[in-house]
């Protein structure tokens, strides 16, 4: 055999091993492991991001989970490298596990809590506490829901965190499938976030549907001073009474309340500012990113999903209906202009403070001059409270 001939060979081999280690560099990569799955996922976190930009949908919350569910369906071989949430169910240890910890172990929603206390005035509340009664009205869907998972052959656990996507709020939603159902958190948790950013959407035809236009046009009577001492006292007085009722919410409402109290005491200001902006920021970006890493495809899209959104987008009807019949109601017992506009009604979900200002948007409609923002913010924060009693009664009577 000539040198040439050797040497031909050698190349032509080199080739060929050079092409098999590209062909199994690329196999690999994302090119290589990608499932239609994946792309489905990718898409859906793009529009998630758009709902953000271009609506104003919920953006602190929507861009952090958007991206998030990209970064979560980029494929790898996990094999080679443990990156994603997929290894927290294999047991291995990556980044993006790590993050999902806070989501996993509880961490993150009571500090969410702590922050929407520490942001929240409760003076519409305390000027006209019977407006307490719509934010608990509002939580019908959340046990109608848990009936109607039950029937689709959820058990009691999954049922139970199924339900609180009614109450629209996506912490509350997170704390309670964390404890007792994690492997549909992620569906969850997009669930209770997608429906907190339509509330402009969802809410507006149901309201309508329920009142009439001179009920809609309805003023009511402009909210009393409240002192800065009932300010102080009601988060104290307020967790007293939830705690005792449902300690299964304590770590919620304690959160809650102690945020609160930081804002009105007057004397730690610079612990609510924390609580209310640095703080509360850096937990809403770590929680928005590890849900939305949690959805990767194999484990989200499942009819399990399906069955999830449908229930949840039934569940948020219900709570807003709920809401709006039940400030009826309670109009053919009051006179005069100690009557309600029912259309706060349906701020009894906790969407703060998004449903809220459907009510005023929905109200100037049809009077330019009723501003019912502040009466509205009062069943708002009440189904902020009502949420999270919902969460502990669940917790604490349903084994996990």
């Amino acid at each position: 055999m000539t040198l040439s001939t050797r040497l031909v060979i050698m190349m032509t081999g080199g080739l060929q091993a050079e092409r098999l280690d590209l062909l199994s560099y690329l196999g690999d990569t994302g090119f290589g492991q990608v499932q239609p799955g994946n792309l489905i996922m990718i898409a859906i976190g793009l529009v998630m991001i758009y709902m953000a930009v271009k609506k104003d949908y919920e953006p602190l919350l929507l861009v952090p989970i958007g991206f998030g569910i990209i970064a979560g369906n980029i494929p790898y071989n996990p094999d080679l490298m443990p990156i994603g949430y997929q290894d927290v169910l294999g047991g291995q240890q990556s980044v993006f596990s790590l993050f999902y910890m806070g989501v996993k172990s509880g961490l993150f929603p009571p500090l969410i809590f702590l922050g929407i206390g520490a942001m929240t005035d409760f003076s519409a509340l305390l000027s006209n506490p019977k407006l307490l009664l719509l934010g608990a009205a509002a939580q019908i869907g959340i046990f109608l829901t848990l009936l109607g998972s039950l029937l689709l052959g959820f058990d009691l656990q999954e049922a139970a965190s199924i339900g609180i996507i009614g109450g629209a709020d996506g912490p509350t939603a997170i704390f309670v499938a964390s404890q007792m159902s994690p492997t549909l958190l992620g569906a969850i948790a997009i669930a209770a976030y997608s429906y907190m950013g339509l509330v402009p959407v969802i809410q507006p035809p149901i309201m309508r549907l329920l009142t009439t236009k001179e009920e809609r046009r309805r003023r009511m009577k402009a909210v009393r001073t409240v002192s800065q001492t009932e300010k102080i006292l009601f988060p104290i007085v307020a967790f007293l009474v939830t705690s005792f009722i449902a300690p299964g919410a304590i770590t919620l409402l304690g959160m809650l309340f102690f945020g609160n109290l930081l804002k009105e005491c007057g004397v730690t200001d610079r612990l609510a500012k924390s609580a209310q902006g640095a703080l509360n920021n850096i937990v809403v970006i770590l929680l928005g990113f590890s849900v939305g890493t949690s959805t990767q495809a194999s484990y989200f899209l499942t009819m399990d999903s399906i069955k999830i959104f449908v229930l949840g987008a039934i569940s948020f009807s219900i709570a807003t209906a709920g809401g709006v019949l039940f400030a009826k109601f309670m109009n053919l017992f009051l006179k005069g202009d100690r009557k309600i506009n029912p259309l706060i009604g349906a701020a009894g979900v906790s969407a703060v403070p998004d449903s809220a200002r459907v009510a005023e948007v929905e109200g100037r409609k049809y009077d330019r001059n009723n501003h019912l923002l502040m009466h509205a913010m009062a069943p708002n924060v009440a189904g902020v409270i009502g949420s999270a009693i919902a969460a502990g009664v669940l917790l604490s009577i349903i084994p996990h």
